[in-house]
């Protein structure tokens, strides 16, 4: 049962557009709800910079990640995860991106 939580999330993340990945990624990555092996001021910096290159609109104005549902949602299964579970989707997540 676990491991479907886990799947889940990964075809969710399989859905969604670069830049839906990348505001993921820094949700992941600043949210002290998180237990990530990771250095995650790294990669917040790092996902960070890319997605201002991609995006324009997160590169001008403060951007609120609240108007976005689908990362809210996927954040509140990710804090529900043990956390083994949040390092396989972080794993999955990074490597997609990168």
């Amino acid at each position: 049962m676990e491991t479907d939580k886990v799947k889940y999330l990964i075809d969710m993340i399989n859905d969604m557009n670069i830049k839906n990945k990348l505001r993921l990624a820094i949700c992941m990555s600043n949210s002290s709800y998180t237990n990530l092996k990771y250095d995650k001021p790294e990669m917040y910096v790092r996902f960070d910079n890319m997605l201002k290159e991609i995006d324009e609109e997160y590169r001008t104005t403060l951007i609120n990640f609240a108007k976005y549902h689908l990362i809210m949602f996927a954040m509140a299964k990710i804090m529900e995860m043990a956390k083994e579970e949040q390092n396989q989707v972080a794993l999955y997540l990074f490597n997609n991106i990168f």
